[in-house]
């Protein structure tokens, strides 16, 4: 199937023009997301380039042209062009001589071919001429964009046995422009699914997260979970917890709020703090990622009924999450801030009511009430007060 890639804005760019001058015209191609979302009209964020053009021979070429390089992934063959319009990774052609699983050992190519055989999926394996826009089309991606399907590059199995994460990314990429489902795809990654456990568990949380980030991950979500994937890594996850999902992410569409990836996933956990940090360590998550789903799991049905001292007592971002995912509305919250406590501790030394520890336990207890009460003036607090100290 021949196919020209659309005349995109970014394809206009004059800083890609001075790279494609760099390197020469022959000796370039527009490859991988940037290609195949603008076949699809979606947004480009990111340009590609592959080359035959060794590292060194690429700084040299862009030094003598003036572009500036960053050897970002230069032991894998990958040179970063700091242009004006934004970073582009050029490439060396490769092809792989040995897999594991967890990573690929390497070598340059020459041909085209080469380098497109070892990707991933066809619709990622698209290269365009910077001039013609001319594609180049191996293995029928065209076609498969066309019909909105995920096809491995040859047999899915032997793609995944050469990295176990294409699992997930398949997964991603189905949930990202999916419409016809691919069986031998679909029954590879249910097949291979254990070896996932294998996998760097910091690789496995991005791709999930990925997954939980797009517009409406839900059915590929249950899906996964009716195959077998989704238990090994998150065996916690039951039909239930992905009903919550579902229900979640059709709350957030219904208020038109923006979805986060880490409120998608404390849905696909049980409302059980520990349980959700275990999840949370095992997964390799940050500190606050962590923080942050053990105090969504602690949600309870009060907490509906009091949106405004949830969010003085967890932050506005928990308070946010454990509401959207009750199904409740943010009304409350929306231009909301977090109000200080009209007392200090040193007004109640100064009045003589307590001392030492007894000073910090009374103020904790007016403060408790004046939440309570939905966090009155000064002279409600000073009643609150008089009224603790005398009890």
């Amino acid at each position: 199937m021949v196919g020209k890639l659309d005349q995109a804005d970014w394809t206009r760019r004059g800083d890609l023009a001075a790279l494609v001058r760099a390197l020469g015209a022959d000796n370039i191609r527009w490859v991988g997301g940037a290609v195949r979302d603008t076949l699809l009209s979606a947004p480009v964020n990111d340009v590609d380039a592959a080359t035959p053009f060794h590292p060194d021979q690429i700084m040299r070429l862009l030094k003598d042209a003036g572009i500036r390089t960053v050897p970002t992934g230069i032991d894998h063959g990958t040179i970063t062009a700091l242009l004006d319009g934004g970073p582009v990774e050029v490439t060396t052609l490769r092809r792989d001589i040995a897999t594991d699983g967890r990573r690929a050992t390497v070598a340059f190519a020459k041909e085209w071919r080469e380098d497109a055989a070892r990707r991933d999926f066809t619709i990622n394996a698209l290269f365009a001429h910077p001039e013609t826009l001319e594609i180049s089309d191996y293995f029928g991606g065209l076609r498969d964009l066309k019909a909105r399907r995920v096809r491995f590059i040859g047999d899915a199995r032997e793609r995944i046995h050469e990295d176990h994460l294409r699992i997930l990314r398949y997964y991603r990429f189905q949930a990202r422009f999916g419409a016809e489902l691919d069986e031998a795809a679909e029954e590879a990654c249910a097949d291979l699914a254990e070896t996932m456990k294998g996998l760097s568990r910091e690789r496995v949380a991005a791709e999930m997260l990925a997954i939980l980030g797009l517009p409406d991950p839900a059915p590929t979500i249950a899906r996964m979970h009716r195959r077998g994937v989704l238990q090994v890594i998150l065996p916690e996850t039951t039909p239930a917890q992905i009903a919550s999902l579902k229900a979640l992410i059709m709350h957030e569409q219904t208020l038109d709020i923006e979805p986060t990836a880490l409120r998608r996933l404390s849905a696909l956990l049980p409302a059980i703090p520990n349980v959700a940090e275990a999840a949370a360590a095992r997964l390799r998550l940050s500190r606050k990622q962590r923080a942050h789903l053990s105090c969504v799991a602690a949600r309870t049905d009060a907490d509906a009924g009091r949106p405004r001292s949830l969010a003085y007592e967890e932050g506005i971002d928990v308070a946010r999450d454990r509401l959207l995912l009750a199904g409740a509305p943010l009304d409350a919250l929306n231009g909301w801030k977090a109000p200080q406590l009209p007392l200090k501790g040193g007004e109640i030394v100064q009045r003589g009511l307590a001392t030492g520890p007894e000073v910090a336990r009374l103020l904790q207890t007016v403060e408790a009430q004046w939440v309570e009460e939905g966090f009155p003036d000064r002279a409600r607090v000073e009643v609150i007060l008089d009224e603790l100290s005398s009890s």
